[in-house]
């Protein structure tokens, strides 16, 4: 069965992390049957990486602040979770699925593919956010 998305529920989570009158930092994108839905949202990254467990996939949508004490900036990554234990179809649909995700999250600095939890270390995707955003005056003097 083809997988459909919740084209209008998705694009309000997608809008609370854009917001910035909203305290939402990121939200998952899961699947219910062969529809994919809003799933998870919060204000701690921490929290979202609980989310990534071994047996699902899932999509998140993640809000970053990065920059030094001049210039704060906001970044958003489309992190495409697979745990280790999804069979082999669930993986290959996940990568074709993900193209109905992108109808809704189309702004975003940078995207990951990840299966495996080093990989969602924060400080590695804000690293990735910063050098995908240009020119870094990061700890600059004068």
């Amino acid at each position: 069965m083809a997988t459909k998305i919740d084209k209008e529920a998705c694009r309000e989570a997608y809008n609370l992390v854009r917001d910035d009158a909203t305290e939402v930092n990121w939200v998952t994108f899961k699947y219910n049957g062969s529809t994919i839905v809003p799933g998870d949202q919060g204000v701690d990254y921490e929290t979202f990486k609980r989310k990534c467990t071994d047996d699902v996939r899932l999509f998140g949508f993640v809000r970053f602040t990065t920059g030094d004490a001049m210039s704060k900036r906001v970044k958003f990554a489309l992190i495409t979770w697979i745990g280790e234990d999804v069979s082999g179809l669930q993986r290959a649909k996940t990568g074709t699925d993900k193209t109905l995700v992108k109808e809704v999250v189309q702004n975003f600095a940078k995207e990951f593919v990840i299966s495996d939890h080093k990989e969602l270390d924060e400080d590695y995707i804000r690293n990735e956010l910063k050098k995908a955003g240009g020119a870094n005056y990061d700890a600059q003097t004068e």
